[in-house]
């Protein structure tokens, strides 16, 4: 039997991580448990993981050690696959334990996957933070 393949956004996994709309997080974590038991598939993207980390930050003001935990908790989700997994649990990382934005730290992630060292910056100190990465302002 072929197990369907579903896509979830942003507003699914919002639910579920405040539980500020208790009906629709159970929901979620009834499709979570389906998920974990094999009986569907679910799927998201990296830019999903940087809405939910800019609405945790900016509109429910949650900590990022929090929000870092929550970013786990989801990269850690049985049944779901998260396209950049590796890269997002960096970010993850970098984002709560060098006080960086998520997006530079998962930029920095991204380029050091890569081997890259320089970046054309004027933010040059978020990703001075990032070790082997040399923030460069253009001439």
């Amino acid at each position: 039997m072929q197990v369907e393949t579903y896509f979830v956004d942003t507003n699914l996994f919002l639910r579920f991580l405040t539980n500020d709309l208790p009906a629709q997080a159970d929901k979620v974590e009834a499709l979570l448990r389906r998920a974990e038991k094999g009986e569907v598939k679910l799927v998201t993207t990296s830019l999903v993981i940087a809405e939910i980390v800019w609405t945790l930050e900016s509109f429910y003001h949650i900590p990022k050690s929090e929000i870092q935990d929550k970013v786990l908790a989801i990269l850690n989700t049985p049944g779901l696959d998260v396209d950049g997994a590796d890269l997002l649990l960096q970010a993850a990382v970098w984002y709560a334990g060098k006080k960086a934005d998520f997006i530079d730290a998962f930029h920095a992630s991204w380029m050091l996957k890569r081997e890259m060292e320089l970046v054309y910056t004027f933010d040059q100190k978020h990703f001075n933070r990032f070790g082997g990465i040399t923030a460069l302002l253009p001439e």
